[in-house]
């Protein structure tokens, strides 16, 4: 049974790995070759169109580097709090493939000319309007209280200060299960901005990589409900 778990957190591991090393390759290529916006979100700019500051592209790049930033922090807590392989496999899995992806969405930015912070003050999550009002973000973790900022808390799905600072004084079983309920809110959270990328962004290359993120982190997410029932333990309300 221990070997099978093992097994099961290294493909999904390595999955997330290949997908993240794949999209790296194909957003170097695509931006190179101007695949980027088609639509009125764009400004002409050098040889070709880019997103604009305001865009859903960019406030996906922006948003999500920032949310990716903090899953790397409790993956990089929870090692040094216990000796669990499983736990340890996985928490390096998701900062290795999210500090990736999040080199990435820094860089597209870069590529584009474009701030790493929202113009004009503007709330995080806030390019997840559509045109009706209506937030995409809904089935998320946190929703509208998530973007106040109370506590540390930028966007949905986001740990607080309090909560990090708690994973860190944990050790042991009590460690990999609050790391693994806060992971889970965080996914969530990550789940429904790539979802709404999906289907608001326009750089094609981008969408793609949303859709892999929701696609890796779905499983993460069956993943990380199997080891905690297996310690007794279950989501956050």
């Amino acid at each position: 049974m221990e070997r099978r778990k093992t097994r099961r957190v290294r493909r999904a591991g390595a999955s997330a790995v290949a997908l993240a090393l794949l999209f790296a390759g194909a957003a170097t290529i695509a931006s190179a070759h101007g695949d980027g916006d088609s639509g009125g979100g764009a400004e002409v700019r050098g040889n070709g169109r880019v997103p604009a500051a305001s865009s859903a592209d960019a406030g996906f790049a922006r948003d999500m580097a920032v949310h990716h930033q903090q899953a790397v922090e409790m993956s990089f807590i929870v090692r040094d709090r216990t000796n669990d392989e499983d736990v340890r496999r996985l928490a390096y899995d998701i900062a290795n493939t999210q500090a990736n992806q999040r080199g990435m969405l820094l860089g597209w930015l870069d590529l584009w000319e474009l701030p790493k912070v929202a113009p004009g003050g503007e709330d995080p999550m806030a390019w997840m309007a559509d045109t009706d009002g209506h937030e995409h973000g809904g089935h998320g973790s946190g929703g509208a209280e998530a973007a106040s900022g109370t506590d540390g808390v930028l966007m949905a799905g986001m740990a607080s200060r309090s909560e990090l600072k708690r994973l860190g004084r944990l050790d042991g079983e009590q460690a990999e299960v609050f790391f693994l309920q806060l992971m889970t809110d965080h996914h969530k959270g990550g789940v429904a901005m790539a979802d709404a990328c999906a289907s608001l962004c326009s750089v094609p290359v981008e969408q793609r990589l949303a859709r892999g993120m929701v696609e890796g982190q779905q499983s993460e997410l069956g993943l990380m409900r199997d080891m905690l029932a297996e310690r007794g333990a279950a989501p956050q309300p």
